[in-house]
């Protein structure tokens, strides 16, 4: 990836104005033609959304563009729409014993409305209790979806200092209790919601689960055992590639090995999931300076805390900027499929979306340009100024590249917001078009609403402003 420095917030103002004007008729249209009797709005087929997928983890991400569509320009029918529909249909997601995906959710509905309304940008017409006691639930249902492990001493990333964190337990997927998705990384916001409100998971013998810790004590196992870092773990082990998924011996809790679902294989870097570690870990990081370090103590200290979230998150990073990305910063959607050679050397020119042999992923790209922003003001703000920049305009080199065609959907009789995003490679779930031989040119709605998640801050930058999911 060729990193831009010359780019600003500023600079891009133009570009994000654009994206916002799109998403309010793109949000409109999905609205009007969608019959909510056939399930969530997955991704697009011909330009049209369509529902299939395993979970109904998309509906927090349909509605949640309302939210984020009027933060950036105050159309006040943008926030009634996604606050009609989240409180019509988003109960059922807080209470959902059966997935991993509670912080995709309710933090883009429950978690939004909650902000608006406590930045005074929304009126709080009874609506704060209700967002509060959703996320409060929500939190707990997915702190209670735990499986501990057979590590029991403290783990560090290599370069990290301190004792370390125990990586004993995991919240497990939806494919089951021996299963550590990667995509969790992202989910843990509404743990740490929840307990920023002051709430715990209840357990047997009402042993009170603190779900800081909880969130902590996942981030760590997912560090040590979906992230690489360089240090020969096995004969593949590359710093910052990331496996999908993790199995555990359900019987001992012993590592057995890496796995994937929706990647190639579990030795290449599916890099949407590589995406959410990397938008997972420097959100903790921001949310970790609001906690005093008391709260921290029972989890390994500040020090270990922040280690493990940054070396982890930097790992990931460098692997994405210098390993796989093409030139423009898009990736591909696996950093090394099956037909991926004959790409040539892909690093060196810009993502070709409309290529024959493997298709790019926009929503990876939207989701980890948030997460080099987030990263490259964390470090800077902590006085590693030259690290937080590279980071910083890694984002915003990815921001320019994705807020413009081909990348961002200008056509009305198109629903998507953002082109070329990819659902399931593997399952064949994806569009091909006619006379082409990989998926191209459709959208997704994780892929719409992290793109407008992107513009929003990439707003808020320009305006020397900023904001956060725990916002109060």
């Amino acid at each position: 990836m060729k990193i831009n420095p010359s780019l600003t917030p500023h600079k891009l103002k133009r570009k994000v104005a654009r994206v916002f004007a799109l998403a309010g008729e793109k949000i409109r249209d999905l609205d009007a033609s969608w019959d909510p009797s056939r399930g969530t709005p997955v991704f697009t087929v011909r330009g049209r959304y369509t529902s299939r997928g395993w979970t109904e983890w998309t509906q927090g991400f349909q509605f949640g563009m309302g939210f984020l569509h009027f933060d950036a320009t105050g159309d006040a029918a943008s926030f009634r729409l996604a606050r009609e529909k989240t409180i019509r249909f988003m109960a059922s997601h807080v209470s959902h014993t059966g997935v991993h995906d509670h912080g995709f959710n309710n933090i883009s509905t429950y978690g939004n409305l909650r902000r608006l309304i406590l930045q005074g940008r929304a009126p709080d017409a009874g609506d704060l209790n209700f967002t509060e006691l959703a996320l409060k639930v929500s939190g707990a249902v997915q702190a209670a979806r735990h499986a501990p492990t057979a590590c029991r001493d403290p783990w560090t990333p290599p370069s990290g200092k301190g004792v370390g964190v125990v990586p004993g337990g995991y919240l497990y997927s939806f494919n089951g209790p021996q299963s550590l998705f990667a995509d969790t990384m992202r989910s843990l916001r509404v743990l740490v919601i929840a307990h920023q409100l002051g709430h715990a998971l209840m357990g047997e013998g009402d042993r009170r689960i603190n779900l800081l810790h909880r969130a902590i004590e996942h981030a760590a196992t997912t560090a040590r055992f979906n992230v690489f870092f360089g240090t020969g773990r096995d004969h593949y082990d590359v710093r910052g590639r990331v496996a999908h998924e993790s199995i555990f011996n359900r019987n001992d809790g012993q590592f057995r090995c890496p796995s994937t679902q929706q990647g190639y294989s579990p030795f290449t870097t599916w890099t949407r999931g590589a995406a959410w570690v990397i938008c997972g870990c420097a959100e903790q990081l921001e949310f970790l300076d609001t906690v005093k370090d008391a709260e921290l103590s029972g989890a390994g200290g500040r020090r270990a805390v922040t280690s493990l979230l940054l070396e982890t998150a930097r790992a990931a990073g460098d692997y994405y900027i210098d390993g796989y990305s093409a030139r423009d910063g898009i990736p591909y959607w696996d950093s090394c499929a099956l037909e991926t050679h004959r790409l040539g050397d892909f690093t060196r020119k810009p993502a070709d979306p409309f290529n024959d042999f493997e298709p790019v992923d926009s929503s990876a790209a939207a989701i980890a340009a948030q997460g080099f922003l987030r990263l490259g003001r964390w470090l800077s703000a902590s006085g590693a100024k030259a690290a937080g920049r590279r980071y910083f305009q890694a984002g915003l080199t990815i921001a320019d590249t994705l807020f413009a065609e081909p990348y961002l959907s200008t056509s009305r009789k198109h629903q998507g917001l953002l082109l070329h995003s990819v659902y399931h490679r593997p399952n064949g779930w994806d569009y091909v078009p006619r006379g082409r031989s990989v998926p191209c040119g459709e959208s997704s709605m994780w892929g719409d609403y992290h793109g407008l998640e992107l513009a929003l801050l990439v707003q808020r930058l320009s305006e020397e402003k900023y904001y956060a999911f725990f916002d109060a």
